[in-house]
Order: C-alpha cells, then structure tokens, then sequence
C-alpha cells in the first residue's frame, strides 16, 4: 500500500491496524452485493438519500434516484445510495429546525466516513437542502445538490390552489367565517395534490433557488417541478457532473465564497423569498467561516428590486416560475449587481453562464429590472433596543400602511399561552395593537418554530381584521404574509429585551429607519431584567439531542447552527484526510 490518496473503495479504509487487510476485506464483503471485480476499481459517487415514508415532498425521489446513478454510470462511477435522516416540514415535532443541525451532521459524518469520491444529496423540503449543504461544506468533499422541485398547483372551483400559501389563506377565512367546515374539509384534499415541495416561493423554493445561485446546483435546475421530465434529466446530469468532479475535483469550498454568498443574499432579495432563508445562508456560509451581516442585507436590499411575482409576495407558482424562464433569467436581470467570477459545480464562471441566450423570458412573472414589482429587496432587518443583534421583516408580503407605527402591546409569554387565549372573546385587544409572543426562539421548549404567524384573535378576523403587526423570536413558513417581525435576537428565553415587554408597553416599528423599539425607560427595564427568570427546563435536566441542542444552539442572527460545528482556526479539513 502506498500513501498516495486513494479512490473508489480504497478511500477512507476502517482501521484494523493492517491497511492491506482492510481493503481486502472492504472488497470481499462488498463482492457480497454481486459486483464483479471490475466495478470494484471503479471510483465512487454517493447518493445521499433523504427519502422517508414521513416526507411526502420526496416520494418521487426512488425514480430520481434511477436517474441520478444512471447519470453516474455514464460518467465511468460507481453509483452508491446510502440513507440520511429525513426532515419531513409538517411531520416533525416539536419543529423541523432542531434537527436540521442533526441531518447536517449525519450527512458530514457519511461522506467523510465511507468510501466516496463525489456525492449527490437528493433533498427539497425546507430544512432538508440546508442541512445537506451545511453537511457538504464541512465535509468539503465534491458535492452537487439535486433538489426535489416544486409540485404542480391544484384547483378548487374555478382557483388555482398551491401548498402552502393557499392553505394559510384559507384557514383565515375558516377562522373569519367566510368559509364553512364543508369547504375547508374539501380544499384540504386539494391543496397539496402531487409529489414535490411547496408550489409557492416558500422556504423550500428559495433554498433550491440559493443553492443554484451559490453553484452547488446545475444551472437552470432549481425551478423544475417535481413531476416533469426535465426533473429526471436533472437527476441525471447531476449524476454525471459529479463522476466528473471525481479527475477534476471542485469542492464547496471553491464554490461557497464570500462573493457566492452575497449573490445568494440578492437573489433572496429579488425573489421576496422565505425569512428562513436568511438563517439558513447564514449557517451554510458559517460552516466555512464566512459571515452573514445582518447589517449588509439592509445594505444589499436598499439596492436590491423585487422582480419574481410569486405568492406570498406576488401572485403566481413555481410552475409558472420555471415556464417563465427561472434562475436564469433573474439572474441576467440581477447581473450589473452580481459577482461573476463565482464558480458552480461545473466549474464554469457565472459570467460565462450568463452569456449563454436565455431563451423566452415572460416578464409578467419575472420583472425586468427597470421596471421592478418592488425597488427594493423583500426582506428588511430591524434593529433597536428590542431587537440588539437584529430581527426580520418580509416587507414584500406584509401591509405597507402598517410600516411606520406605535402600538400597544398583547403579551402571550409562550405557545400554550397564545393557543389559550387568543381566541377568548375577553381578550383586551384591537387591530392597532401589537401582538407579541415570547418565548419561542431556539433555546426555548419549542425549538423557535414557524410560530411567527401570530393567527389574528378570531373576535378581529370575524370584523375583516387581515393583518397586524405581529412581533416574535420564532420565524414563520416561507410560505406565509403579513407584517410580521420575526427572529429577535437575542431571544427571549436567553434574557432578550423581548423578555422583559409587558402587556400595555408602546412600540414603534418603522421599516423606513429599520427599526423596532420598546418605548419603555431603561430603569423601567433594569427592574425587570434583575426580576427575570427563564421559563426554559435546564440544559442538565434534558436528554439525548435535546440536551446538546439546548445547550449548543447559537442565535438567529448566527443562523441557529451550533459552535462546536463551525471551522476550528488552523484545522486542514477532514476530506482530504479521508483521501490518504
């Protein structure tokens, strides 16, 4: 044996304190599964798999996963699945975000532990994508994301309905009492109606979106329903472009770049994309190093247009989106304001991509650049003495007649509290005031879940009440609208100021200074804090993965990852060790 780096199954031999026996019995136990000798020499490509009978956005994946090792094979690879956890958005409990960092370090810990030259990571519902590209980063081995694509759009009646917006539109008509429980019982069975993720720009989209933008995706892939042809054909070449990548390697460390990830952060902008997106880019880059400046996506988006028309935002689909020309073309529209010698998994630049003829563009879903649906970006963050190190506003779906204004301020101090009271026809509140919710940031019983959504006190949405300023630490669903500020950092069950707002205090929100403030006096504020106590159970008093996320989990504005898993200073990176 030598001590050159090797391939195939050669890599990253189990350590029996005899190399050569290793490989030996490497080879005769995967001789087991029929390969003949030949195809043992082969180099390998893994196929991260995330498909779950608990994940219906994946059920079309066991045919994707034929396209994607055919695409290997024809790329002289050895195609190799294997499973990693599943994160199934609607299925999880308490919220799907506490175990995005544990798919993340089960995926890294299976590329850098078995032997695999380049991998595939099949994903698409919204933590999935994330989590495997926080995963490929630290394990820094090549890797191509192949996301699941959206699904098709339904109807009811005469209306198109697509998951999830649609689904949020009409529970607040339920609770309003504009739609009977016959009705909400039938657009139940026709909102989400084939395989793929959200038909809107939710999370899910806006992830797929960033991680061909970042380059970590084929170009023109992001957008591609689930359901159609060309998602197969996706699989495919995303196959063979990572056999490529095994003589000519690209790591996500070439292409995850500081330029990579401020494109990333306009192209959220331009798409008036999910919320979440900001604290998932934020975790990705985090995991080489590279930081997410609150203060320069205020920055970016002050010069960043609106240009995709889809819900919540706007009014169209992802479907629509990829008819109307995808990524491609709101990247040519966003091109003077882009990086463009980033590279992608192809290794081709991004200005070299951008030259190509984008073909038919329809500018009634994707706005040319002079004429934009918005002159800035979708997202704002805010800062003030209630919001430190920051908080979130989608200002794209969200009342504009509601951007600058004082209210008075509902406290509910957790979830139980707000599903207990918020529908009690005692409840002292009005449409001018802010409903506040504590308590539902990473570190608290929740786990900050899309919570963020506050439901409108039934008593107001029976007079017509569509929105109100709605004030949390929790985040809310891509796929959601309203003036809704989220992600208050830090949180209130760390001992935020959000902790200390009571019932009755004013608050002033103005989005054209980007500020959220507690008009309530500093001594006022010290009594309080000196009397505060966390409502959390003690790290030491939990278990299990419980435990470590309480005890590990950084801040929103950290992208909720945790410490221990961001680059160590001086630390050469395992996949190449792996090689040896």
């Amino acid at each position: 044996m030598t001590d050159q780096p090797k391939q195939g199954l050669a890599r990253g031999l189990t350590n029996y304190g005899d190399r050569d026996f290793s490989i030996y019995l490497r080879r005769s136990f995967a001789s087991s599964m029929g390969y003949s000798q030949e195809v043992l020499k082969k180099p390998i490509v893994g196929i991260a798999n995330s498909f779950s009978g608990f994940n219906s956005c994946h059920r079309h994946f066991p045919e994707l996963l034929e396209a994607v090792k055919r695409g290997v094979l024809l790329g002289g690879g050895l195609p190799v699945e294997f499973p990693t956890i599943s994160l199934g958005e609607v299925y999880l409990s308490p919220t799907s975000l506490k175990f995005r960092n544990l798919m993340s370090m089960d995926t890294e810990e299976m590329i850098r532990a078995q032997p695999m030259d380049a991998v595939v990571l099949m994903g698409g519902c919204d933590k999935t994508v994330p989590a495997q590209l926080m995963g490929a980063a630290s394990a820094d081995l090549p890797a191509v994301q192949l996301v699941a694509g959206p699904m098709m759009t339904s109807r009811h009646g005469e209306e198109r309905l697509g998951a999830c917006t649609d689904c949020r539109r009409f529970w607040g008509k339920y609770r309003a009492n504009e739609v009977s429980a016959q009705e909400i019982n039938q657009i139940e069975g026709r909102l989400a109606t084939t395989a793929g993720t959200c038909a809107v720009m939710g999370t899910a989209s806006t992830m797929a979106c960033i991680a061909e933008t970042l380059g970590m995706s084929l170009p023109g892939t992001a957008a591609i329903p689930a359901v159609h042809a060309d998602r197969l054909r996706a699989g495919e070449a995303s196959g063979l472009a990572a056999a490529r990548m095994i003589s000519n390697p690209i790591r996500p460390s070439q292409i995850i770049t500081a330029k990579s990830v401020e494109n990333a952060m306009r192209v959220l902008l331009a798409l008036g994309g999910s919320t979440n997106a900001v604290i998932h880019l934020t975790a990705v880059a985090g995991r080489l190093g590279i930081p997410v400046s609150l203060e320069r996506l205020n920055a970016l988006s002050d010069t960043t247009p609106v240009l995709v028309n889809l819900k919540p935002a706007g009014s169209d689909y992802m479907e629509d989106f990829f008819h109307a020309g995808g990524m491609g073309a709101v990247l040519r529209e966003l091109k003077p304001l882009l990086h463009l010698d980033t590279i992608s998994v192809t290794g081709e630049t991004l200005g070299d991509r951008l030259e190509v003829d984008p073909g038919y563009v329809d500018h009634r879903i994707i706005s040319r650049a002079s004429e934009p649906l918005e002159p800035q970006g979708g997202l704002v963050a805010l800062f003030g003495n209630l919001a430190p190190r920051g908080a979130i506003l989608k200002r794209a779906a969200a009342d504009k007649n509601l951007f600058e204004k004082e209210g008075r301020a509902v406290v509910f101090n957790s979830l139980e509290d707000l599903a207990n009271r918020v529908d009690d026809p005692d409840l002292e509140i009005t449409a001018d005031d802010f409903m506040v919710l504590q308590n539902a940031g990473p570190k608290s019983a929740s786990g900050m879940p899309e919570a963020g959504y506050l439901p409108i006190p039934r008593k107001l949405s029976e007079t017509g009440v569509k929105d109100m300023v709605r004030i949390s630490d929790a985040r809310m669903s891509g796929t959601a609208f309203g003036t809704i500020v989220l992600h208050i950092a830090p949180e209130s069950a760390a001992g935020g100021p959000l902790a200390l707002v009571r019932t009755g205090d004013r608050i002033r929100l103005s989005v054209e200074e980007k500020r959220i403030e507690l008009l309530v006096d500093d001594a006022e504020l010290e009594r309080r804090r000196a009397a505060w106590q966390p409502g959390i159970v003690p790290p030491e008093e939990r278990r299990g993965y419980d435990r470590l996320y309480a005890t590990e989990v950084l801040q929103a504005d950290e992208g909720c990852d945790f410490g221990f898993l961001q680059p160590v200073v001086g630390h050469a990176g395992s996949a190449k060790e792996a090689e040896k």
